[in-house]
């Protein structure tokens, strides 16, 4: 696995100059491929310098469910981020490569990416834009190469053709594939679910669900801060260290008091999302609550909060009161939408 840190920082920085380039102007259609709810806050992502077409979105939506960038043909982003199931590897406590070579850490969910500032578990890439370069190249993952890839494409009956109505040439370059894939993914919005309805006021909790969100406010909104239910900061949740010897954010940065941080999720569709955690050791979401609850490991850098009140201290009606609240963050319509799912 550090070779792949090391293969994908030098990756990232061969392809910021390919993925920074400006793509071919287009005429503005009446497409709506994003459209930001009134209560989310502003996007991260940067739609001036690469304007959305219904074009590059359903180029990048046939390229993330094609295997054409793997190594044999046979894995697709889509292979670990199943729409059905929020773009998880549901039901797989690591993600299942090439030749089915186990990952070592759980498939995030993708959703709601405009407003991610880093992308993956450690933060290892800084853009949407670049985040496909690492599984890729990854050898456990798609194990493919963007070299081979845009030759694989260039000859491809069908491809050429769709690049020169997204992106205006049929000579298809890294740019442009890296443009594709992030306009597909970032369409990917989930803004559906209960809470979504009640905070548009077209529905209202039910007395449980209230008590929960209070309860949620109180304990659970510093890190999983709403409406996104993610602060996207990197924090050491208690669970110690793996049989991996994965230590998050110190690959990256290298840092000491980096080491077992771990991006903070969203707490989005988490009834379609199982296992849960960054290694997927956490099958329920009732065990996630005992974790916090009394399971607690006291690592060097565990988050101040958790230190603070040696976890999340939860009587059984609170925890019953918090999972209903949960529950309000299932977004149906998110994981039946056909736009998203399999062209």
């Amino acid at each position: 696995m550090k070779t792949k840190k090391k293969l994908s920082v030098i990756l990232l920085i061969i392809c910021t100059v390919w993925a920074c380039k400006k793509a071919d102007d287009l005429a503005p259609d009446d497409f709506l491929g994003f459209k930001k709810p009134s209560y989310f806050p502003e996007p991260a992502y940067t739609f001036e310098s690469t304007p959305l077409t219904r074009e590059t979105v359903e180029l990048g939506r046939k390229l993330f469910y094609d295997g054409i960038l793997s190594r044999d043909h046979t894995i697709s982003c889509a292979s670990c981020h199943i729409s059905q199931n929020a773009f998880t590897h549901h039901g797989h406590d690591v993600s299942h490569g090439i030749d089915d070579q186990l990952g070592i850490r759980n498939s995030s969910s993708l959703v709601n990416l405009a407003w991610s500032t880093s992308f993956f578990w450690d933060g290892g890439v800084p853009t949407l834009d670049l985040s496909p370069i690492v599984p890729i190249h990854n050898p456990i993952e798609m194990d493919g190469n963007l070299e081979n890839g845009l030759l694989q494409l260039q000859t491809h009956p069908q491809y050429p053709s769709l690049f020169q109505k997204a992106f205006g040439s049929t000579a298809i370059e890294t740019h442009q594939v890296l443009k594709a894939l992030s306009h597909f993914m970032v369409t990917l919005v989930s803004d559906n679910s209960k809470y979504d309805q009640v905070q548009r006021n077209e529905t209202t909790f039910t007395t449980q669900e209230a008590r929960g969100y209070t309860l949620f406010q109180a304990k659970c909104n510093a890190c999983h801060q709403e409406p996104l239910f993610t602060d996207f900061s990197f924090r050491d949740n208690g669970l110690g260290i793996n049989p991996a010897k994965d230590l998050g954010r110190y690959e990256i940065t290298q840092q000491e008091e980096d080491k077992l941080k771990f991006k903070v999720p969203t707490l989005r569709n988490l009834q379609y999302t199982a296992p849960y955690m960054h290694d997927g050791r956490i099958y329920t979401l009732q065990g996630v609550l005992n974790h916090y609850n009394k399971e607690i490991v006291l690592t060097d850098n565990l988050d101040p909060i958790l230190k603070q009140n040696n976890g999340i201290p939860l009587s059984r009606e609170e925890m019953e009161d918090l999972l209903a609240f949960l529950l309000t963050l299932n977004d149906e319509s998110f994981i039946t939408n056909k736009s998203f799912s399999q062209p």
